[in-house]
């Protein structure tokens, strides 16, 4: 059973996984009341990132156009409406937080790079980095689907496991614990890639 599917709902509402078909089908309003759910909780999450309501609200306003336009996109057997919502919204306000630090950026990137002083070693460590992250998603891709969910709302969408039980209805308790299991079994994986970075 998905997060999604445990989730409670109002008595005779529709799931969010039966919003989300209809809205693969082209019901705005299904998109609207997936909306009314969670946009708060989307809102939260990119303020949170971006720091400023204006580039959170239109953050919200690019996740829910993509609902529209992609849902027909969304997979069950990989995360629960919620997590997918609060994941692309996290793509979102990330790639706009990059946006608006390469803007204030640009200028004394260039005249270090006319400087001559562009010396670092961050191809290397980018790749470093691609790879580590490479075997991290592997990882989480064996783990239990309810682990992996909780993993993946905690620190993809940066919430916390209060947010994550209410987002979900399922206890505080449930997800701690899942939590911690997902946890000893990455860290039992991922030993030796901890141990190069010791």
């Amino acid at each position: 059973m998905t997060l999604d599917q445990q989730a409670s709902t109002p008595s005779g509402a529709p799931s969010d996984s039966e919003l989300i078909r209809a809205v693969a089908s082209g019901d705005e309003a299904a998109l609207s009341e997936l909306y009314d759910r969670h946009a708060a909780l989307i809102l939260g999450l990119a303020l949170r990132i971006l720091g400023r309501r204006e580039d959170a609200e239109e953050t919200l306003q690019e996740t829910f156009a993509y609902c529209w336009q992609q849902a027909g996109r969304y997979q069950a057997d990989r995360a629960a409406v919620v997590t997918w919502l609060l994941l692309v919204a996290r793509s979102r306000a990330i790639d706009r937080l990059r946006s608006r630090k390469v803007a204030e950026r640009g200028q004394d990137s260039l005249d270090a790079i006319e400087d001559g002083l562009h010396t670092s070693s961050e191809g290397f460590s980018t790749v470093l980095s691609e790879e580590r992250r490479r075997r991290v998603r592997e990882e989480l891709d064996r783990l239990p689907e309810e682990q992996r969910n909780v993993l993946e709302m905690a620190f993809f969408a940066g919430l916390s496991q209060a947010e994550i039980a209410a987002a979900t209805a399922i206890p505080l308790g449930t997800v701690k614990t899942r939590t911690l299991l997902a946890m000893k079994k990455l860290r039992s994986a991922l030993r030796h890639e901890i141990r190069e970075l010791l």
